[in-house]
C-alpha cells in the first residue's frame, strides 16, 4: 500500500493511503476528542461521519475546518489538532450540545463515565451562554431491559450502528428532521413490539444517558430489608472478571470471591454460583446433543445443527428472525434459568419454604437476561423462577451505595449445594465456551475415555465466525461458534440455505466477545485489550480447577441422585427445559 507523508502537530508522520487524519493522530499519540466515531473489537465504526464535529482540525489550505475521523490524508498535508481556532470550535461544539441536553447530571446514571462530561471538562466549557428551543419531545421509551430517554440523545448514533450494521437487529434508525430528529424505533412503537432483543450493545456503546439498563436496585433493596424474604443470590460466570473494574481494579481481575463477601455484606442469606447450574445445563444439553448425534449417525431423522440456547438475546433474535427453524435450538434452558428453577424447587424444598417466600437475585452481565427472567416459561403458577436480574453495572452500584469497598475485601467462599463448579462452567462467559465445555463432556461420554487434550482451542478467539471439525468416536462432528449477532445471522442464512458445512453443533452468543463484553458489564468502550484481559482471566480460572468437566461435578452429581434422577428425565424436563415461540415483531 502506498506510503503518504503529513505534518501533525509539527511531527513529520508516514502513514498508509487511505488514512484519515484521527488515524494518523492515534498513531503518534495525540489525542483528538469524538462522540459519532467509535472502534469495537479491532473494528472501526464511524457513525454518520462526522455528524458531531467534535474532531475538527485545522488543515493547511483549507479554508473549513475539516473533520478528523472523516477526512483522508493526502501528501504533504499540514494538519493542526489544538490551534487557538480549533479549540474554540470544539468548545462551541460541546456547549450547542450541552445547550440541548437535560441538566441532571446528578441523578443520571451515567454520571461519572459520561463522554459529553468529560469533553465538556476537557473543551474547558464552565458555563452555557446559548439558549433556545430544547430538541426532544419524545417520551421516556422502556421495556423491561432497556431505557431509552432521547431527551439526552445528542445524535451521534453509534447505537442505531450497532444495532443495525453489527448486530444486524435493525430495531433503530434515524428519523426525521431539524429539531425534531432523533434515532428511533419503527413508526415509534414501544421496544417491545420491535425485533429489539434486548441485547443492550447500544446502551454499551452509547456516549451520553439516553440509553441505559433499567435498574431495578430497589427492589433488591426493598427484599434484603423484607424478614419474610429469603435472599438468594447466582453470580454469572462473566461478571467475577469485570465487576473488579468499577472499583479501581485492572480488567480481567478476577474477584470470585470478594463479590460472594460484598454480596453477603449486603445482607444475602445465602450466595450461589451460575457456573453450578452451567454445568447443570452441560447435563441437559450435552445430553440432548448426544441424543440427537445418535439418532443422526443412525440414519434417523432429526434436527441439526443443535443450536446453543444460553443467550437470551440470541434466543429472542432467533425467535423473531427465523420461526421456521424453532426446532433446532436445544430446549435447555440457560444456566440462568436452571438455577432459578432448581433454587425455587429443590432447595426450597430442603429448606422447607414455599417458593413465593425465596427471592432469587442474579447478577448477570447482560441486559437480556432481564427480559429471559419475565418469560411466562421461567415461571411456575406465575411466580418467577429468577425475582429481579441485575447488571453487573447494576450490581457495583448497589454495592457502593452500601459503602462496600469490594477491592479490599477478604474473600468468602460460595454456599452449598448450589455454589460448587467446574472449570468448564467459568467458560461460558467467553465466546466458545459453551461448545467447549460441552465437548469435553460429550466426547468422554461417547469415547467412555479420558481426554487427551481438555482444551479446544479450535473454537476459542476472537474471530467471528469459527469452524472446527472434532472427530469423536470415529466421526467427524462438524461444530461452529459465533459471537455478534451479525455473524450469527450470516450462519443461519447459511443452515438454512442447506447447511454446506454439515454442521451438526452450533454456539452464538450475542455480545462481541461473549457475555465478557455483554450489555451489562462495564464499559470498555470497544477497548480490545479490555476484553482480551476478561478472555485471558476466564481461561486461567478454568485452569486453576480441581475438576474442569461438568460432568464429574460432585455437587450435580448428587443432584441427579437425589432429585433430577438422570439428564433427561421427565422432572428434569418439566423444570430444566423450555420452548420457543415465533414472536411477530416490527
Amino acid at each position: 500500500m502506498a506510503e503518504i507523508h503529513v505534518e501533525i502537530d509539527g511531527k513529520k508522520v508516514t502513514a498508509a493511503a487511505g488514512s484519515t487524519i484521527l488515524d494518523v493522530a492515534k498513531s503518534v499519540g495525540i489525542e483528538i476528542p469524538t462522540l459519532c466515531y467509535m472502534k469495537l473489537h479491532n473494528t472501526e465504526y464511524k457513525c454518520q461521519p462526522a455528524s458531531c464535529r467534535v474532531c475538527v482540525v485545522e488543515v493547511q489550505g483549507r479554508r473549513n475546518l475539516c473533520p478528523a475521523c472523516a477526512t483522508p490524508i493526502t501528501e504533504g498535508m499540514v494538519i493542526k489538532t489544538t490551534s487557538m481556532r480549533v479549540l474554540q470550535a470544539r468548545k462551541m461544539i460541546v456547549e450547542l450540545l450541552i445547550s440541548d441536553h437535560p441538566n441532571d447530571c446528578l441523578t443520571c446514571n451515567k454520571s461519572g463515565q459520561c463522554e459529553l462530561q468529560d469533553l465538556a471538562r476537557k473543551a474547558g466549557v464552565v458555563n452555557i451562554s446559548l439558549s433556545g428551543k430544547k430538541q426532544s419531545t419524545y417520551e421516556v421509551m422502556e421495556n423491561k431491559a432497556i431505557v431509552r430517554d432521547m431527551s439526552k440523545c445528542i445524535m451521534c448514533r453509534r447505537c442505531e450502528k450497532m444495532c443495525s450494521n453489527i448486530q444486524s437487529v435493525h430495531a433503530l434508525s434515524g428519523v426525521d428532521r431539524g429539531f425534531e430528529a432523533v434515532v428511533g424505533t419503527s413508526f415509534g412503537e414501544p421496544l417491545d413490539n420491535t425485533v429489539c432483543v434486548g441485547c443492550g450493545q447500544c446502551v454499551a456503546v452509547c456516549p451520553v444517558g439516553a440509553l441505559m439498563e433499567k435498574d431495578d436496585t430497589d427492589a433488591v433493596i426493598k427484599a434484603l430489608a423484607d424478614p419474610d424474604k429469603t435472599v438468594v443470590f447466582q453470580t454469572a460466570p462473566a461478571t467475577r472478571v469485570a465487576i473488579g473494574e468499577e472499583f479501581g481494579l485492572e480488567p480481567g481481575t478476577d474477584v470470585t470471591y470478594k463479590m460472594v463477601t460484598a454480596l453477603k455484606n449486603l445482607g444475602a442469606d445465602y450466595v450461589f454460583d451460575t457456573d453450578y447450574a452451567a454445568d447443570l445445563t452441560i447435563m441437559e444439553e450435552g445430553t440432548e446433543l448426544i441424543g440427537r448425534l445418535t439418532k443422526f449417525l443412525n440414519g434417523e431423522k432429526t434436527a441439526l445443527p443443535l443450536l446453543t440456547s444460553c443467550c437470551p438475546g440470541w434466543v429472542n433474535f432467533y425467535e423473531s428472525q427465523f420461526p421456521d427453524m424453532l426446532d433446532l435450538p436445544s430446549t435447555a434452558k440457560s444456566p440462568q434459568g436452571m438455577f432459578g428453577a432448581v433454587a425455587k424447587n429443590y432447595f426450597a424444598e430442603k429448606l422447607q419454604i414455599p417458593r413465593e417466600k425465596m427471592f432469587v437475585v442474579s447478577i448477570m452481565p447482560c441486559t437480556a437476561k432481564k427480559i429471559e427472567a419475565a418469560r411466562d416459561e421461567l415461571k411456575a403458577d406465575g411466580n418467577p423462577d429468577v425475582d429481579v436480574v441485575l447488571t453487573t453495572r447494576e450490581a457495583a452500584r448497589l454495592i457502593k451505595f452500601a459503602n462496600i469497598d469490594l477491592a479490599n475485601l477478604p474473600e468468602s467462599d460460595y454456599d452449598n449445594p448450589l455454589g460448587e463448579s467446574t472449570g468448564a462452567a467459568v467458560i461460558f462467559g467467553v465466546t466458545g465456551g459453551v461448545l467447549e465445555a460441552a465437548l469435553r463432556t460429550v466426547y468422554e461420554v461417547l469415547e467412555k475415555k479420558t481426554l487427551p487434550s481438555i482444551e479446544f482451542e479450535e473454537v476459542r478467539g476472537f474471530e467471528g465466525i469459527k469452524v472446527a471439525t472434532i472427530s469423536i468416536a470415529g466421526q467427524d462432528i462438524n461444530v461452529a461458534v459465533a459471537h455478534g449477532l451479525g455473524n450469527a445471522r450470516k450462519l443461519m442464512e447459511e443452515i438454512k440455505n442447506g447447511n454446506p458445512r454439515n454442521l451438526h453443533a452450533v454456539e452464538v452468543m450475542a455480545c462481541p466477545g461473549g457475555c465478557i463484553g455483554g450489555g451489562g458489564q462495564p464499559y470498555h468502550h470497544g477497548d480490545g485489550d479490555i476484553l482480551a484481559a476478561r478472555m485471558n482471566c476466564t481461561y486461567e480460572i478454568d485452569e486453576g480447577k480441581p475438576i474442569r468437566k461438568s460432568h464429574e461435578n460432585p455437587a450435580i452429581q448428587a443432584l441427579y441422585k437425589e432429585y433430577y434422577q438422570k439428564p433427561g428425565s421427565e422432572i428434569a424436563h418439566k423444570q430444566l427445559h423450555t420452548h420457543y415461540t415465533y414472536r411477530e415483531k416490527y
